[in-house]
């Protein structure tokens, strides 16, 4: 997937998960054999605030704050949505296939994970949450869990995880700019 080709999101509807631990990131727990990442930062302040990184969440920016373009089948928000996620030139880039694992989207607390599907280069989860605090404070959070699953990605190896944690701060970045308004 991805070199002069572009995967389509709707021909993955059926694709299976490439793992099975299915909403295990939610919880920040990796299973036995995955390595586990977790990023967490005060992005705002207020309800204002909150409502709008929660859109923001929910609305893909993350990732299209971070460089990737975004096709999908549907919302953040709900379970089963196919995005492949396309990081590159067009036509050029390398596709990441997910489908939406589980999504929260009232009280004080929402977002979504997202698990990977045949051709992503990692096999694994990862959760985008938005949370407001007693205190006020916004918190946007990340939890993943992976192993790197293709070749290309193995072969890279502690470039794979630069880029990860690259991708990481770019998501930060844009909840954070979100939230500000």
């Amino acid at each position: 997937m991805g070199f002069l080709r572009a995967a389509d999101p709707g021909r993955l509807v059926d694709a299976r998960l490439t793992y099975g631990a299915v909403g295990a990131a939610r919880s920040g727990q990796a299973p036995p054999g995955y390595r586990s990442a977790h990023r967490s930062a005060v992005v705002g302040s207020g309800r204002a605030a909150f409502e709008r990184a929660a859109a923001a969440v929910l609305d893909w920016r993350a990732q299209r704050g971070a460089g990737l373009r975004v096709r999908a089948t549907g919302p953040a928000s709900e379970p089963g949505t196919v995005v492949v996620l396309t990081a590159g030139l067009p036509r050029f880039g390398y596709d990441i296939p997910c489908r939406v694992v589980w999504a929260r989207t009232d009280g004080d607390e929402r977002g979504f994970a997202y698990g990977t599907l045949p051709g992503h280069p990692e096999s694994g989860e990862e959760c985008f949450l938005v949370r407001l605090e007693p205190g006020g404070d916004v918190v946007y959070e990340i939890r993943v869990f992976f192993r790197l699953a293709s070749p290309a990605a193995r072969l890279a190896g502690p470039l794979s995880l630069v880029l990860q944690r690259l991708a990481t701060d770019r998501y930060v970045s844009a909840i954070r700019r979100a939230a500000r308004g």
